[in-house]
């Protein structure tokens, strides 16, 4: 090996590590351009592993319920001071009894008044049939107050045999004794409670007819059949717009010429344009004729048998 290879090779060798030490600098160099301090970068690690633990704790203390035992030794502490449940003051009762109201409200896991369910204790409210809202809230110290609004009874549905008390939208309020029945209108057949809403628009519409209502019938889940107080049932036709309008028309047609209270046994306007008139007495009897002042008809009814039916 000549001198000059040598001294090749031990430049060579002696310029490696000058490279290491350029590559070491030039990192140690980007590190210290940075805007953030090495200090500011351990203590965020710190915060970091801080915040981590923590998280641990509470997700721990939530899995054993740690907050709810707190807030419920700090709930029945203050109840001990003197703020439990002592009294029950019940609003808006008209029909129902207290007793149970009072019962529901009473209900409760604590007595002390902050660990009292509001929610709950509403939610029990709202399974009488009577109660259609009620609002549940405390008064200090020592009070829980409860709102009712009852519902308003508007017929008595007639159904297996049974009756029950019920409002305008259907709700069974209470079961009724035969004996004991309310000036109310009856409702028959199965499902005829859902649809008392109807029935009372179909009466709005002709209210001349409603204080003589006495029943309605729910026939097949269709169509309402009328019974009056009179004795005569009018068939309406199905479809709430249809029937509205033949019930229009027969109060008209009454007011005209009176049909009700004449021993006439059934009137059905289910076709549209036709005016079925059923008429029913006992031998040797007769039909009663109209007022005076009201217009005769324009053909005359022959002599029936036992029963007539007549299209008008």
């Amino acid at each position: 090996m000549s001198a000059r290879a040598a001294a090749r090779g031990g430049s060579a060798a002696r310029s490696r590590p000058r490279a290491k030490s350029v590559k070491t600098k030039k990192r140690a160099s980007i590190v210290d351009t940075l805007p953030i301090s090495t200090d500011w970068i351990k203590r965020a690690g710190y915060w970091a592993l801080g915040g981590l633990i923590l998280a641990i704790i509470v997700t721990l203390a939530l899995a054993f319920r740690v907050p709810q035992t707190i807030g419920t030794e700090v709930g029945e502490a203050v109840g001990e001071a003197g703020f439990s449940v002592k009294r029950v003051e019940i609003k808006g009762l008209n029909h129902m009894q207290r007793l149970p109201v009072y019962a529901a409200a009473l209900d409760q896991d604590s007595m002390a008044l902050p660990l009292v369910d509001l929610g709950a204790t509403r939610a029990r409210m709202l399974r009488f049939g009577w109660v259609k809202e009620a609002r549940v809230s405390r008064r200090w110290p020592d009070t829980l107050v409860v709102d009712i609004v009852e519902r308003r009874p508007a017929a008595i549905w007639q159904h297996n045999r049974r009756l029950a008390l019920i409002d305008d939208e259907g709700v069974v309020l209470e079961q009724v004794r035969l004996d004991a029945m309310p000036d109310l209108p009856l409702v028959i057949g199965p499902q005829a409670n859902r649809q008392t809403a109807t029935l009372g628009r179909l009466l709005g519409a002709a209210p001349s007819l409603k204080p003589m209502l006495e029943s309605a019938t729910w026939i097949g889940g269709r169509r309402w059949d009328i019974g009056f107080q009179s004795g005569e049932t009018l068939a309406l036709p199905e479809g709430e717009e249809a029937a509205k309008k033949a019930l229009v028309l027969f109060a008209r047609m009454d007011q005209q010429t009176p049909l009700l209270g004449r021993g006439l046994v059934r009137f059905d306007m289910r076709i549209p344009g036709k005016f079925v008139v059923r008429v029913s007495r006992q031998p040797g009897g007769a039909v009663p004729d109209a007022p005076p002042a009201a217009p005769q008809p324009s053909a005359p009814v022959q002599s029936p048998p036992a029963d007539l039916t007549k299209t008008i």
